[in-house]
């Protein structure tokens, strides 16, 4: 038997879904977001039972010239073990069987709830992709944004400054994905992607009312254990500090010689799938800036993929992601 929290659907949440003529209408989803790096990234399985463990080279043999009857003194590589750690993300729906059976539409009401859940992982995931955590949150992984963080890190030549200052800057990303550069991970003998079960009908215990109260209640748990693994940071940069009220003003950051900048960052672009990645800001503003680009012949156009208009840059993609926010701090 289990606890009904007040998260479950109510009779006036009900009511709010039902058409005139008793069904279950199409609900406009206000909230729902455009994160299409979900479906370009890879995923693969860890090779822990909580993430994953990467091996990289941290520095190379010693090598001479010699000359006949003279040796050379012998050498070795090194490396360094990085542990990934994966998350573990849950949601729980519950929902009356009579609210459910009202005007017989169990199978609408059910499916209208799930749509709800779905799109609201959907989001958590894209925006902990870029802004988790794990040092504050133990429960998240990290993301890309702490990871290049710093203007003098080691890693500092993928992170180009937009000289931005304030907290109203934006970032835009570009990201090779593959097996030996970035990736999506889940842990060791798990799923990839997002787990769905149906319980069908329970007896729960409520909370409202009088405390212990029973009811049948239809249940649902929505799981997804993922994680990020970095495993070439050369493959992915960060064009930070872009200064929202900048790109608004007479004066803004030239976004086409930034994502110039970045594509020369990459080392290989031919190691994965790369794929620029920004939020409808910039994309606003890179498309105002890219008319007198494509006049000039620089490079942004559109081709169709799969009947759907896709904007490139230098024939690599360029994608909306409303993860991304306009609030995040100057990086330093």
């Amino acid at each position: 038997m289990a606890l009904l929290g007040t998260g479950a659907l109510t009779l006036l949440d009900w009511a709010k879904r039902v058409d005139p003529n008793g069904r279950i209408p199409q609900i406009a989803e206000l909230l729902s977001q455009t994160n299409e790096i979900l479906a370009d990234a890879l995923f693969i399985e860890g090779n822990l039972p909580t993430g994953h463990r990467t091996t990289v080279r941290t520095g190379l043999p010693a090598v001479a010239w010699r000359l006949l009857n003279q040796g050379v003194t012998p050498s070795k590589s090194t490396t360094a073990q990085i542990d990934e750690q994966c998350g573990m993300l849950e949601a729980w729906s519950e929902v009356d069987v009579d609210l459910a059976m009202l005007n017989g539409n169990v199978g609408e009401l059910r499916l209208s709830e799930a749509q709800a859940f779905l799109e609201a992982m959907n989001q958590e995931v894209a925006s902990t992709l870029f802004y988790g955590n794990a040092g504050l949150a133990p429960e998240e992984f990290t993301g890309l944004s702490v990871r290049y963080s710093s203007l003098s890190a080691g890693n500092s030549q993928n992170v180009l400054d937009g000289a931005g200052s304030g907290s109203d800057n934006l970032s835009i990303w570009l990201i090779v994905w593959g097996a030996n550069t970035v990736c999506k991970i889940f842990p060791k003998g798990s799923k990839a992607g997002l787990l769905h079960e149906d319980f069908g009908i329970e007896t729960v215990e409520t909370t409202a009312g009088v405390g212990g109260n029973r009811m049948r209640a239809y249940r649902e748990r929505f799981q997804w254990k993922c994680g990020l693994a970095l495993k070439d940071w050369r493959y992915a940069v960060r064009i930070a500090n872009l200064d929202v009220s900048e790109l608004q003003g007479g004066s803004p950051p030239d976004l086409v010689e930034f994502m110039i900048k970045a594509i020369h960052r990459i080392p290989n672009l031919g190691r994965g799938k790369a794929v620029f990645y920004m939020n409808r800001t910039a994309f606003q503003y890179l498309d105002i800036q890219r008319r007198a680009d494509v006049i000039s012949g620089g490079g942004l156009i559109y081709r169709d993929v799969d009947g759907k208009s896709i904007g490139h840059f230098r024939d690599i993609p360029v994608r909306i992601c409303d993860a991304l926010t306009n609030a995040e701090a100057a990086v330093v």
